[in-house]
């Protein structure tokens, strides 16, 4: 089994008090995979519906952020591979 992997980068390095930060994490584990379930209903009489289809992923990853300083982090964005997050310097 792999680890997940993560990247991170702020939009700057250097931040004035008041300044907006933006964090862009990118993530992603290989062993993280979509499943995809197919269903079809059948009643009593053998009448069965149309297949349908449906994808979940199993054991998807969360990303939280905290820092040593208590600010809080806002979450902007987040895909399921890349998630961007806001606080104030």
């Amino acid at each position: 089994m792999a680890a997940p992997t993560a990247t991170a980068a702020l939009n700057a390095s250097v931040f004035a008090p008041g300044d907006q930060m933006l964090l862009t994490v990118t993530y992603s584990d290989a062993d993280t995979k979509p499943l995809t379930v197919t269903i079809v209903v059948t009643d009593a009489q053998g009448n069965s519906s149309a297949p349908v289809k449906v994808t979940a992923v199993i054991d998807p990853l969360t990303v939280t952020v905290t820092d040593n300083s208590g600010r809080t982090w806002t979450r902007v964005s987040d895909n399921g591979s890349v998630a961007v997050y806001r606080s104030v310097a």
